[in-house]
C-alpha cells in the first residue's frame, strides 16, 4: 500500500520571530501518523504573498496532503486566503454558509458583524467551506489533481476541534492510508554512537518494512521503530520479535519503552520488591527527590530526603565524620558514601541514594573541576558508587546527575533480581 505524505505549513510573523511557540505542527504530526499518514515536512512563512505562494507550489511537488494554519483573520497581515485563491485560479465570493456561521457567532457574543468582519465569509470560490463552530474564520479544503489542500486557523483550540471533527475522517475516506505502528526503546547509560556500534548488527539485519531512528537527549537515548503495514496485530509482532533480539544485545541499557519514564520503572520495581527508599543529596539540591516523586504511588516507597548543601547540615544531619570532610573534601567517594548510608540508618529506609559535587559553572579546582560528582546507592547488602565528570553546564549537570544516581538504582534493583534468582 502506498504511503501517504503530508506537508504542514505554518504562516505567520509572529511564529518566525519567536514570540508564539508553534504546537499545532506537533499535534497535526500526531494524528495523522495515528491514521496512517506521514508528516515529510514542516514549513513556517513569514506573511509575505511571494513567500506562501512559493510554499505552497513546493509543497505540492512533494506531498499528497498540505495542510496550512494561520492566516486566517480579518486584517491585512492575514494572506492565507487570498493567496489561496491565486494559487487557485478562482475569485473570492460570499459563502453564504460561511456568513451563516459568522452571525451565529457574534449573535452570540452580542455584537454586530463589522464590515472587517464580514471579509471572513469571502472565500475562494474553488474550495469547499469547513465550519468554525468555535470561530470567526472558516476552514478550506482544495481538492485538485490529486492533492488535497486544507487552510485552517492557527488559534490551536478551533484547528485542534475543525481537525477532529470534520478533517481527519474526511482524509481517511478520500486516502487509502497503511497502518503506521512505533514502538519507543528508551535506553541510559550509554552515548549514541556506543549504542549504534553495539547493535549495528541487528540494526543491519532489519526487515524493510521496519526503520530504526535515533533519538538521542541529556543522559538518554531513545531508539524507535517504526513499522508500516496493512495489519497492525502483524506488525506488532514483528516488532516486539526485533525487541526481543536488540534486548539481547542492549537489555543492560534498556530501562522501559513507550510512555515509561526512569522514575516510573523504577517505582514499580521498588513497589514490587517491597523496598524503601530516602536520599541525601548536596549538588542536586531535592532534583532526585523531586524526580522519584514525580510518580503517583511513590509514597509507598519514598520516605523523605535531606538536602545537606552546607558541610555543617552533612555532619548533623546525615553523621558524615569531620575527619571525612576534611581528610577528602565533601565531593569525594567517602562523603557521598557516609551520605547515602547514614541516610538510609536515619530514615530508616531500605536503600539510600547521595549526591555531591560541584555543579558549576563556578567553584572548581584543578583537582576537583566543574562537573566533578559523585553519586551513591546504599543498601542492606553493599554501597555502590559513581564518579561523574560532567561540563560547566550547572542546569545539564542537575540533571544528569539526577539520572545517574537513579540509573545506579536501576541496576541495582535488577542485580537484587539475580540475587534472589
Amino acid at each position: 500500500m502506498k504511503l501517504v505524505n503530508a506537508e504542514i505549513i505554518t504562516v505567520g510573523d509572529e511564529i518566525l520571530y519567536g514570540q508564539i511557540l508553534d504546537t499545532n505542527s506537533q499535534w497535526i504530526s500526531k494524528e495523522l501518523d495515528a491514521i496512517g499518514i506521514k508528516a515529510i515536512r514542516k514549513t513556517t512563512v513569514p506573511d509575505v504573498e511571494a513567500d506562501i505562494l512559493e510554499s505552497f507550489e513546493q509543497a505540492g511537488n512533494r506531498a499528497d496532503i498540505i495542510l496550512i494554519t494561520g492566516g486566517l483573520g480579518p486584517t491585512s497581515d492575514d494572506l492565507t486566503k487570498p493567496c489561496l485563491a491565486s494559487f487557485f485560479d478562482c475569485e473570492l465570493i460570499l459563502s453564504k454558509p460561511a456568513l451563516k456561521d459568522l452571525q451565529k457567532i457574534f449573535d452570540k457574543l452580542g455584537r454586530e458583524i463589522t464590515e472587517t468582519n464580514r471579509q471572513q465569509a469571502y472565500l475562494p470560490e474553488k474550495c469547499t467551506m469547513i465550519s468554525n463552530r468555535v470561530g470567526t474564520a472558516s476552514g478550506m479544503w482544495f481538492q485538485e489533481n490529486g492533492k488535497v489542500y486544507v487552510s485552517m486557523p492557527g488559534v490551536p483550540h478551533e484547528m485542534k476541534i475543525m481537525m477532529t471533527e470534520q478533517i481527519l475522517p474526511k482524509l481517511q475516506s478520500v486516502f487509502q492510508t497503511p497502518v503506521i505502528y512505533h514502538k519507543l526503546i528508551k535506553t541510559i547509560g550509554i552515548g549514541e554512537s556506543w549504542l549504534a556500534d553495539k547493535i549495528s548488527s541487528w540494526e543491519h539485519q532489519l526487515p524493510d518494512h521496519i526503520k530504526l531512528a535515533y533519538m538521542p537527549g541529556l543522559g538518554e537515548v531513545r531508539l524507535r521503530l517504526t513499522a508500516i503495514g496493512k495489519d497492525l496485530v502483524r506488525l506488532q509482532e514483528d516488532v516486539a520479535d526485533q525487541v526481543k533480539r536488540l534486548q539481547l544485545l542492549a537489555g543492560e541499557f534498556i530501562y522501559g519503552f513507550d510512555k515509561d519514564t526512569l522514575p516510573m520503572v523504577i517505582g514499580r520495581s521498588l513497589t514490587s520488591k517491597g523496598l524503601t527508599i530516602s536520599t541525601a543529596e548536596s549538588c542536586s539540591g531535592g532534583s532526585v527527590a523531586k524526580s522519584l516523586t514525580s510518580t503517583s504511588g511513590s509514597s509507598r516507597y519514598f520516605t523523605g530526603s535531606v538536602i545537606a548543601y552546607h558541610n555543617r547540615i552533612k555532619e548533623t544531619l546525615l553523621g558524615v565524620k569531620p575527619e571525612t570532610l576534611i581528610n577528602f573534601g565533601a565531593v569525594s567517594e567517602e562523603t557521598v558514601i557516609e551520605m547515602a548510608e547514614n541516610v538510609r540508618t536515619n530514615l530508616k529506609t531500605d536503600i539510600g541514594l547521595a549526591t555531591s559535587g560541584i555543579a558549576g559553572p563556578d567553584g572548581g579546582s584543578e583537582e576537583k573541576p566543574v562537573g566533578t560528582i559523585w553519586v551513591a546507592c546504599a543498601d542492606h547488602q553493599k554501597t555502590v558508587t559513581k564518579k561523574l565528570s560532567l561540563y560547566k553546564d550547572r542546569c545539564a549537570n542537575i540533571e544528569l546527575t539526577t539520572q545517574a544516581v537513579l540509573n545506579l538504582l536501576r541496576q541495582r534493583l535488577a542485580e537484587m533480581d539475580g540475587e534472589k534468582a
